[in-house]
């Protein structure tokens, strides 16, 4: 089974990110001041009017929190589109494929923060192997946070934004136990939304999603996945669709288009060179697969983009 992660597609740093799509340097630097990558929170009202266009389908290198106090979110975050309010936290992990459209009226909080953070100056500690499963990419990306719970999160949230504007980074500790706080909270709440025990199909299904997420370059074959699972692949068909109401095939070639809308907006690559990186060799054939998926060629996706 192939274990080396499919980094074809590049990473933004997040301040370049957010930079590269909004008008107002100057504001942005105001409210997203030190260390980037490491940990900054802001509250959503200051920071999404600032966007001037959609972001199409990018990667960060952080995981990002947005909890609402009012209004709505949309995004869509891998194959799936998800739409928040208020007391609901959506989760974007580190190196998941997500884009947003402009427009959406809300209040609340962006928190953004790299693994790093929560080790400290002492390396891994127990709170860090608290096993955090709404971060993996194949955890649920919305969690309910009614009640007390929500007003616990809210309350931690704003003692993170007050720290941060005041000091920076200048107390890391300080801020990561605020930042574990605020986790093992989510945690709490993610676990209590979720199944006592995942039915066998739901793991399998986990187990496929994590595979097509870090093999999609080796293989395209329903058959080799299943074979990697040690199942036949009319079971794994069975799994994935009664989980998904998708079938594999149809889950690799939206993970294809996916990964190479990504590589289209996110580098200056030909068309033949995003279709090896994303496992295909034949230029005509991803092409057609590309346009079969979105409507567009990708060269036309790209052009949208004003990446020409």
């Amino acid at each position: 089974m192939p274990t080396a992660a499919f980094n074809a597609i590049k990473t933004y740093q997040m301040l370049d990110y957010v930079q590269r799509f909004t008008t107002e340097p100057t504001a942005i630097r105001q409210l997203v001041l030190a260390d980037t990558e490491q940990f900054f929170i802001v509250a959503v009202e200051q920071l999404y009017p600032l966007f001037t266009q959609g972001v199409p389908p990018s990667r960060a290198t952080g995981h990002s929190l947005v909890f609402l106090t009012s209004g709505q979110a949309r995004m869509n975050i891998g194959n799936d589109s998800y739409c928040v309010g208020p007391h609901e936290m959506l989760i974007t992990r580190a190196g998941q494929v997500y884009s947003f459209e402009t427009g959406d009226v809300n209040t609340g909080f962006v928190c953004h923060f790299h693994d790093d953070i929560l080790l400290g100056q002492s390396g891994a500690g127990n709170d860090t192997q608290v096993p955090f499963d709404f971060l993996h990419f194949w955890g649920r990306p919305v969690i309910e946070l009614p009640g007390q719970t929500g007003e616990f999160v809210e309350q931690l949230l704003r003692r993170l934004l007050v720290e941060y504007s005041t000091h920076q980074l200048g107390y890391p500790a300080l801020v990561r136990a605020y930042l574990l706080a605020l986790l093992h909270e989510l945690h709490r709440a993610y676990t209590a939304e979720s199944p006592k025990q995942l039915t066998a199909a739901a793991t399998l299904t986990n187990h496929f999603k994590h595979l097509v997420a870090t093999s999609l370059k080796t293989t395209h074959r329903v058959s080799d996945y299943a074979d990697w699972l040690h199942i036949s692949p009319n079971h794994l068909s069975k799994c994935v669709r009664s989980i998904t109401g998708k079938s594999p095939a149809r889950w690799i070639e939206e993970s294809i288009v996916l990964e190479a809308k990504v590589l289209l907006f996110q580098s200056g690559w030909s068309v033949g060179e995003v279709a090896v990186a994303v496992g295909i060799e034949d230029a005509s054939y991803f092409s057609r697969l590309f346009k079969k998926h979105t409507g567009l060629t990708p060269l036309a996706f790209r052009k949208r983009n004003n990446l020409s």
